[in-house]
C-alpha cells in the first residue's frame, strides 16, 4: 500500500492515535515530500528521542495502517526563550532536550500532512488533538512558530507585518499563516531568522498563541471549588392577600424548601412581591401605602437570610421598597447561603414609581461572586437599559438575573424582549421572574401579567429558540434550570458570532460616571 493508493477500494480508514517508534519511516516519507528544501526529515535517533522524551505529545493519523499525518510537540516554559527565538533554541535542535513536563505551554513543533491526502482537513483534526491534549495537561495555551511560504511572491511589495495584514484580511491566502488563524490562533509577533534556511519565508515566521480557556492556574481544591454549572429556581408568585408578615415569610418558605429539596444554588423571587402586605391597612394616598411596606422590609429580609442559611440556597429576595434618609427606593437583596447580605437599588423609578410613589432611583451598579459564578441583578425596568447589563458584563457577569413586575402584557413584553436582547448582546444568561395574581384593595397592584423564564445567548450550544425555559403565564408555579457556565466562555471566543469581543472599542464605550 502506498500514500499515492490508500486503498484499493478508494475508502479511507482514518484512525488518530500516538506516534510509536515503527512509525519513522512512514514519518520520514511524509516530511521529505512536505520539506524538501528545509533539510527534509528527521533523522530516526531525533525521532526515537522525540517519543522517549515527551511520547503523549507525539500523533499521527493513519489510513489502513499507514501514517500519512503527524504533528508534534513540546511543553517548555515559554519565560525561558521569550518572544524571541529560533526553531533550533526551542526544539533543542529537533533533540526535544527543551522539554520541561513542569512549563507553562505546549509548544507546537512541527504539523504536516502528505501531499496525497491534502483537501481532507487532516490538519485541522490534529490542531484539535492538541488543543484536546493542552486542555487535559492543564497548560496555558499552545504556541508555534508558523512559516508564510507565500511571502517570496510579494516580498518585493511589502514587508512581512504588512503581508501578515493583508492574509488577516483575506487578501492574500498563505497555505500556513490562513490555516492558522482558521483554527483560532492569533498572532503575538513576527520572528526573525527563525528558520534562515526558509527561502520561501525569507526567514521569517509567526509567532503564533492559541488560549487554553480552561486553564486552571491553581489546583482544584477537594471541597468549596467553583462550580461550572449552577442550578438557578425562579418563583412565579401569586398575589394573594395577607393579612402579617408571618404569613408571607411563610410563603417564601414554602417555595425556598420545595427549591433546595431540587438542590437549587438560587431562588429567584419577584419585584415587590411583598407588595399584599399593602392590603392589610387602609391607606390615604398609595404614597403612604408604600411608606407602610417598606416599615416591614428590614423584617423581611431579616427572615429570609434566615432561610438562606437553614435551607442552604442563595436567595434574591425580589426587590421591596426600603425608607433611607426619608426617600423610596426600590432595593434588591442577594441573601447567600453562608448568612452574607448585599443589594442592588433600582436605578430607573418607573414614570408609575415616581408618580404614584414618590421612588427614587439608586446610584450604584454592582456584580456578586458567589459560589456558583459571577452575577448580576436589574430590577425590572432596569434591565430596559442596555448600558446597565453591557457594565456588568464587563466585570465578568455570568448570569443577570431581573425580578419583574409588571401590570399588561405590553408591560411584560417589553421586559422579555429586553431580557432577550441583554443575554444576546453580552452572552450570559438572564433569569426572570414575575408575579401573577390580583389584588383589588392594594392600588398599583390590582392586576398582574407573567411569564417567568431564563434566556440564553442564541448559537449553536443552546437551545435553538435561545429559551432555556418558561413557565405556563399567569401561573403560580416554580422553574428549574440548569446553566453550563463553561459554555459562556466557549462562545465568547469561540461562537458563531462573538458580540463581547468584536465591539469597537476603537469608536466607542461606556463608562459609568457614578459610584
Amino acid at each position: 500500500m502506498t500514500l499515492d493508493s490508500p486503498g484499493d477500494d478508494s475508502e479511507h480508514k482514518l484512525n488518530l492515535r500516538h506516534l510509536v517508534s515503527s512509525d519513522y519511516a512512514d514519518l520520514k516519507r511524509i516530511m521529505d515530500e512536505v520539506y524538501p528544501g528545509l533539510g527534509g526529515a528527521w533523522t530516526q535517533k531525533q525521532f526515537e528521542i522525540q517519543l522517549t522524551v515527551f511520547p503523549e505529545g507525539q500523533i499521527c493519523i493513519e489510513d489502513h495502517g499507514v501514517v500519512v499525518a503527524a504533528a508534534l510537540a513540546v511543553i517548555v516554559d515559554y519565560a525561558r526563550f521569550g518572544g524571541q527565538h529560533t526553531y533550533q533554541e526551542i526544539t533543542g535542535d529537533s533533540y526535544f532536550n527543551t522539554h520541561d513536563p513542569k512549563g507553562d505551554v505546549l509548544y507546537g513543533v512541527d504539523v504536516c500532512v502528505s501531499p496525497a491526502y491534502h483537501g481532507m482537513r487532516l490538519g485541522r483534526r490534529l490542531y484539535e488533538a492538541r488543543k484536546e491534549l493542552c486542555q487535559n495537561l492543564n497548560l496555558k495555551g499552545i504556541v508555534a512558530g508558523g512559516r508564510i511560504p507565500n511571502y517570496a511572491t510579494y516580498s518585493d511589495q511589502m514587508s512581512p507585518q504588512s503581508y501578515i495584514e493583508c492574509v488577516k484580511r483575506k487578501e492574500i491566502y498563505d497555505p500556513i499563516l490562513t490555516f492558522q488563524l482558521s483554527n483560532e490562533f492569533e498572532v503575538k509577533r513576527i520572528l526573525k531568522n527563525y528558520l534562515p534556511e526558509d527561502t520561501e519565508s525569507h526567514g521569517y515566521a509567526t509567532l503564533l498563541e492559541w488560549q487554553n480557556l480552561y486553564y486552571d492556574p491553581e489546583k482544584t481544591p477537594l471541597i468549596g471549588a467553583t462550580r461550572s454549572t449552577a442550578r438557578i429556581g425562579c418563583v412565579q408568585w401569586q398575589m394573594r392577600p395577607l393579612s402579617s408578615v408571618e404569613e408571607l415569610i411563610q410563603q417564601v418558605e414554602f417555595f425556598v424548601d420545595a427549591l433546595s429539596d431540587y438542590q437549587c444554588d438560587l431562588a429567584l423571587f419577584p419585584e415587590f412581591f411583598n407588595a399584599p402586605l399593602m392590603g392589610m391597612e387602609h391607606h390615604q394616598t398609595s404614597v403612604d401605602a408604600i411608606r407602610a411596606l417598606a416599615a416591614c422590609s428590614a423584617e423581611i429580609i431579616e427572615s429570609i437570610s434566615k432561610l438562606a442559611v437553614s435551607y442552604n440556597i442563595n436567595i434574591i429576595a425580589g426587590s421591596m421598597p426600603v425608607l433611607e434618609d426619608d426617600e423610596i427606593l426600590n432595593v434588591a437583596y442577594l441573601c447567600r447561603r453562608d448568612g452574607t447580605l448585599e443589594s442592588q437599588y433600582k436605578i430607573h423609578p418607573t414614570p408609575y414609581e415616581k408618580r404614584a410613589y414618590i421612588m427614587q432611583g439608586g446610584n450604584e451598579l454592582q456584580v456578586f461572586d458567589t459560589d456558583f459564578g459571577k452575577i448580576g441583578i436589574l430590577i425590572c425596568y432596569d434591565v430596559e437599559f442596555p448600558e446597565l447589563a453591557r457594565l456588568q458584563s464587563e466585570q465578568d457577569m455570568q448570569i443577570l438575573f431581573v425580578p419583574f413586575w409588571t401590570d399588561t402584557k405590553n408591560g411584560y413584553l417589553r421586559v422579555r424582549c429586553c431580557a432577550q436582547a441583554r443575554a444576546i448582546e453580552n452572552e450570559c444568561y438572564v433569569a426572570i421572574a414575575g408575579s401573577v395574581g390580583n389584588l383589588p384593595k392594594v392600588d398599583g397592584a390590582d392586576i398582574q401579567y407573567a411569564q417567568s423564564a431564563v434566556f440564553s445567548p442564541s448559537d449553536f450550544s443552546f437551545p435553538h429558540d435561545a429559551i432555556m425555559a418558561e413557565t405556563t403565564p399567569n401561573t403560580e408555579m416554580t422553574l428549574i434550570v440548569d446553566l453550563d457556565l463553561e459554555q459562556l466562555s466557549k462562545l465568547k471566543n469561540e461562537g458563531s458570532v462573538r458580540n463581547y469581543l468584536d465591539r469597537r472599542r476603537d469608536l466607542y464605550r461606556i463608562t459609568w460616571l457614578g459610584k
